[in-house]
């Protein structure tokens, strides 16, 4: 019997647990989730025989060695400055090791160890980055391959609220993912090229320079920079390219709403604030403008953002609460960690509450000295708040590269990312059999 261990059974991990579980049977394998809040685990594994349920604490090294031995592969869904605890033990122990976070150097650093135990690591193997990886690379080699000149590369996700969710909600937004990191989106410098230029986007211009994309059937989206591009031209091998461009996807208006909490400060993480003990939302907001007793918060920050104080960006301001009187519920916090938490009172998923994942591709390249365009998408829906989009675009991805290691069907060593055809060609393979396909069509390419 194959043993398969995932640490962490938060919000992403629903679908990649339930899939596992039904292969269980045919697969003979046996499914143990290491989890500290053990209730959480127990919801998902249902009545399932060869399901355990461990309590693991990742930082007692004799219960992480332990184990870890005793399974064959391990799936770390853990935080990801947590991964490298995991990664360390199963590159000592020889055993493979999975996860849907971004490759870091502290783990890259294992691959000759991995690739001396012939065991197969695979990061970065989730939605974004993940099925990003997958179906982008899969339409760049075929236009590679078919002696197609590679001239650009643009692509966008994002996590949203299903519109039939979205009801009164003017940001028609919510969190599917990580609270935190969609407060900190954008931290640092965003670096592309563009048409054989490189671009720089500074954090406090990040959410003004936004481009929008249509989606056949789905309409608009605004996107903005993400993180660094320049380094895909490596992992995508596009050096030369002219244009290199990764981004996130929003609803129109998101983006120059969510620039007045960046102005503010309200974004930052560097500091704690004073006496939040007894801090209401109105004086949140209050602390980062002038003092002026004659003023209310409204109009301040109306004249701080140089908006009418009737505008929608203030409406959207407004609904989320940020001018009441409520106690923020929070004994000390950074300006982030306060923000988040008032943020989670309107933008936490309910019950009823489905999400949406919008992912768009476009691929410019010359045909016989002729410029072309393709557009590719995909649209994944949500169940429920549990049976999530995201939960499916993480998770799915994670479990079938976790099958198809155990059957010897990728048989990679070392770590890796999914780039490679072993990798990318069975797993999208599967991917569109349970509905996560890409529709591509040839538009007319700008300039």
């Amino acid at each position: 019997m194959q043993k398969i261990l995932i640490i962490g059974a938060g919000r992403s991990c629903t679908s990649l647990i339930k899939y596992l579980l039904q292969h269980s049977v045919s697969e003979n394998w046996q499914v143990t989730i290491a989890e500290k809040n053990t209730a959480l685990a127990d919801q998902k594994i249902q009545d399932y025989g060869n399901a355990f349920v461990i309590c693991f604490d990742v930082f007692e090294d004799d219960s992480l060695t332990q184990t870890v031995e005793q399974h064959d592969i391990i799936i770390s869904m853990l935080p990801a400055p947590l991964h490298i605890h995991v990664a360390k033990k199963c590159a000592e122990l020889g055993r493979h090791f999975l996860t849907a976070s971004y490759l870091k150097d502290d783990i890259k650093v294992l691959d000759e160890q991995f690739k001396k135990a012939g065991k197969t690591v695979i990061m970065e193997m989730g939605l974004d980055p993940g099925i990003d990886h997958m179906s982008g690379m899969k339409v760049l080699d075929t236009l590679k391959e078919n002696g197609h000149e590679l001239t650009g590369f643009e692509t966008f996700t994002g996590g949203l609220l299903a519109e039939e969710s979205v009801g009164d909600n003017p940001w028609k937004y919510k969190f599917t993912w990580n609270p935190r990191n969609v407060v900190l989106a954008g931290q640092g410098i965003c670096k592309f090229i563009q048409e054989g230029r490189y671009k720089y986007i500074p954090y406090h211009k990040l959410f003004k320079r936004t481009e929008m994309i249509f989606i056949p059937g789905y309409g608009y989206f605004e996107g903005y920079a993400n993180r660094d591009s320049l380094v895909y031209m490596n992992i995508y091998n596009l050096i030369g390219i002219r244009t290199l461009y990764r981004g996130t996807l929003r609803r129109p208006g998101y983006c120059s709403c969510w620039d007045v909490f960046v102005q503010l400060g309200a974004t930052d993480d560097s500091y704690e604030m004073e006496n939040v003990f007894k801090m209401t939302h109105r004086q949140f907001i209050n602390s980062f403008l002038s003092y002026n007793p004659n003023d209310s918060v409204e109009l301040k920050l109306a004249h701080y953002i140089n908006l009418p104080i009737d505008s929608d960006t203030m409406f959207r301001i407004k609904w989320l609460g940020m001018f009441e009187d409520q106690l923020v519920g929070l004994e000390r916090g950074t300006p982030a960690q306060i923000l988040e938490h008032i943020l989670k009172k309107k933008w936490t998923l309910q019950k009823e509450d489905k999400d949406m994942i919008v992912m768009w591709h476009k691929f410019n390249f010359l045909d016989g000295g002729k410029l072309r365009q393709i557009e590719s998408s995909m649209v994944a829906l949500g169940n429920d708040h549990l049976d999530t989009a995201m939960s499916k675009t993480v998770g799915l991805p994670l479990a079938i590269a976790t099958k198809l290691i155990l059957q010897n069907k990728i048989r990679l060593k070392g770590i890796q990312v999914p780039t490679k055809k072993e990798i990318y060609n069975p797993v999208l393979k599967e991917l569109t059999t349970l509905g996560f396909d890409f529709n591509e069509r040839e538009t007319t390419p700008t300039e």
